[in-house]
């Protein structure tokens, strides 16, 4: 049986949670790391500042789509509002690209500018604000991470993947405010550039998978298999003649065709479809919906029992 997967106001109350603390925590360090980068001289470190300014934006996206997502059906929406939160997974994914490119294009500019010994240098007080924020950062991700991959949320994992590359950014502030510090004032921009790859790839990792879940692309094979197995093993199920699943946001939906015996009652056939939904949705609670059909199976006698029978 898989993992437990909570329902859509338990996830939404999680998600709810993380993001609230996601939010103070980017505001209490922002505010942190400006005051510092003032201090100690380091534009670095107020560029940093101002990143992480933009994960709070990025967690009230998270924070509206998770709200949109948990609605319930309605008549215009009878298959629920679940892509809702895919939906805000692609925004995230896009301002995470344009945060990459950007921080690509101010490294590049600095590189080729030359001006190198224009450049201050920052206090040491900058590279103390760097750590805290590597390290309060990078436990964002984790934390956040942890619960996106507990409710299945695409928005919260790429919430998680804000902060990761928030934590990259303070990386690239530290290498380039000691680069600088040492007499090596290129350290902070060809860091920017390298990190400003790791970013994109975030969110392109990030996009694909939110776009998966829009198009109703398949579950994995692994899950496949095992719920094709414990259809032909309920009782009365004959063949499977079809197994088709789809994703539809963080849940499933499953259509299946099995064979009966074409001599079996209609109330009979019924309990049969009944017990494979069942089974199905007790054994993967990320499907959604799940629809039954039952083909007629024409059964073969063998010749030698039936005359075995008539001679009776």
């Amino acid at each position: 049986m898989e993992n437990e997967v909570l329902n859509s106001q338990s996830s939404k109350k999680i998600i709810m949670r993380v993001s609230n603390i996601s939010i103070v925590v980017n505001v209490l360090l922002s505010a942190i790391k400006f005051v510092v980068g003032v201090i100690a001289n380091s534009g670095a470190m107020i560029s940093d500042a101002i990143h992480s300014v933009s994960d709070v934006f990025s967690t009230i996206i998270v924070m509206i789509g998770a709200n949109a997502a948990a609605k319930d059906p309605d008549q215009e929406h009878p298959y629920g509002h679940d892509r809702m939160e895919c939906i805000a997974a692609i925004v995230l994914a896009i301002v995470l690209f344009i945060t990459g490119i950007g921080v690509g294009i101010t490294g590049v500019k600095k590189i080729f500018g030359g001006n190198y010994g224009d450049l201050a240098v920052p206090g040491a007080l900058a590279l103390v604000a760097a750590v805290i924020s590597i390290v309060v950062k990078e436990g964002m991700f984790w934390y956040t991470r942890f619960y996106g991959k507990k409710v299945d949320s695409t928005a919260l994992l790429a919430d998680a993947w804000h902060h990761r590359s928030d934590a990259l950014s303070s990386v690239g502030s530290f290498i380039g405010i000691l680069g600088a510090r040492l007499g090596f004032p290129i350290c902070d921009p060809l860091a920017s550039v390298v990190i400003c790859l790791f970013i994109v790839k975030a969110a392109y990792n990030i996009c694909k998978e939110a776009l998966d879940k829009m198009v109703d692309k398949s579950c994995d094979d692994e899950t496949e298999r095992k719920m094709s197995d414990l259809i032909k093993s309920q009782e009365g199920v004959i063949s499977l003649d079809l197994l088709m699943t789809r994703m539809f946001g963080s849940k499933l939906y499953v259509d299946v065709e099995i064979g009966a015996d074409e001599n079996t009652p209609l109330r009979d056939s019924h309990e049969i479809a009944e017990n494979v939904h069942n089974a199905i949705e007790a054994n993967f609670p990320k499907v959604k919906h799940c629809m039954v059909h039952v083909n007629p199976v024409e059964l073969k006698i063998d010749s030698g029992a039936a005359e075995d029978e008539n001679l009776e």
